[in-house]
């Protein structure tokens, strides 16, 4: 794999369509860890799923309601969530956000899938 430079502009990056109202682009990036920006129009859903990372996102804007395994909760700007490997999680997006995502390791798939830019 691949690592991202040091410095990279959010600007510079393709968004990709990540499903219905949802798009992202990925960040910086090296084999252990990776950031990736995600938007959220109204009423979106980030269908609950699991894979192998651990996750921990930060809501930079909006108002989502997070479930993790069974626990649902409403989160809002400056909130943060925390998700271990292989563990059901999603968010519907109540307004209009956008949340960074943090991974270890780095979403190889993501990567397999992203456009160059």
């Amino acid at each position: 794999m691949n690592q991202s430079p040091a410095f990279v502009k959010s600007d510079d990056q393709a968004w990709e369509a990540a499903g219905d109202g949802v798009k992202r682009k990925i960040l910086s990036y090296d084999s252990g860890l990776m950031m990736v920006h995600v938007k959220f129009v109204k009423g979106a859903i980030g269908y609950v799923h699991t894979h192998p990372h651990r996750q921990v996102t930060f809501v930079e804007q909006g108002l989502f309601e997070v479930q993790i395994a069974q626990n649902k909760t409403v989160l809002s700007k400056g909130d943060t969530f925390i998700v271990s490997p292989n563990v059901a999680h999603g968010v519907v997006a109540l307004e209009e956000g956008d949340l960074l995502d943090v991974f270890t390791p780095a979403r190889e798939d993501f990567l397999a899938t992203a456009k160059p830019n």
